[in-house]
């Protein structure tokens, strides 16, 4: 199914102390570079847009260009949150597009083959996205006091891309919008309206760089193919 794909990369980089980390180095490209060739690689993706801060686009432009990026259609400003950003990406998508995908610029990591396989579990439950079980007992806490243990067997930790049928993806954007509500998670806007999303499993690798030690780790990551 045609995928269209929106990179997310509007964010402010508070952690990494206002360094933008899209466009910190990464192997032989910057980070933002190697997360588009990602994508560039799917057979199933047939467009990549950004969502990018104003001052960051003619970096990312001329990286894409370096990086022999063919599918990038449009760089386009992000909005004051995640949610109006990825909406600003969206409504550059072409009108053929079948599957909206929406990932996080900050994961260079994710391999074609999961991209591939999360498009899959979207065209046929509606929605996917990436993910993996988590490691640790997790402890709901209140007020400094545990309150809960949810079984950690049903518990994943969520990454990207997510990726949603256009009319399932458009039905809970107007949901959204209609209803005041501001959702950090793009899954979050079509379980609102009841869809269903399948949780697609990938592998840890695919880490959001977040912080200046998830660079280094990225690299030694990289390295190891």
């Amino acid at each position: 199914m045609n995928t269209s794909v929106v990179i997310v990369c509007a964010g402010n980089s508070t952690r990494m102390g206002g360094v933008n980390k899209i466009l910190l180095p990464l192997g032989d490209r910057l980070v933002i570079g190697v997360t588009m060739q990602a994508f560039q690689k799917c057979e199933s993706v047939q467009e990549i847009i950004i969502v990018a801060r104003e001052a960051d686009i003619p970096a990312i432009e001329a990286e894409a260009q370096s990086a022999g990026i063919t599918k990038l259609a449009k760089c386009v400003t992000g909005g004051a949150t995640r949610q109006e950003s990825v909406l600003n990406g969206v409504r550059c998508i072409s009108r053929d597009t079948e599957l909206i995908a929406v990932h996080d610029g900050a994961r260079p990591l994710v391999k074609p083959e999961h991209i591939e396989r999360v498009i899959k579990d979207a065209a046929v439950f509606g929605g996917a996205t990436l993910g993996v079980p988590v490691k640790d007992t997790i402890k709901t806490v209140d007020g400094g006091l545990i309150v809960d243990t949810p079984p950690r067997k049903s518990l994943y930790i969520t990454q990207t891309p997510q990726i949603f049928k256009r009319t399932l993806y458009f039905e809970g954007i107007d949901f959204a919008l209609e209803h005041g509500l501001d959702f950090t998670d793009d899954c979050q806007l079509v379980e609102a309206i009841g869809g269903k999303v399948a949780m697609t499993v990938g592998d840890y690798t695919n880490i959001k760089i977040t912080t200046p030690e998830d660079i280094a780790i990225a690299e030694i990551l990289l390295g190891r193919g």
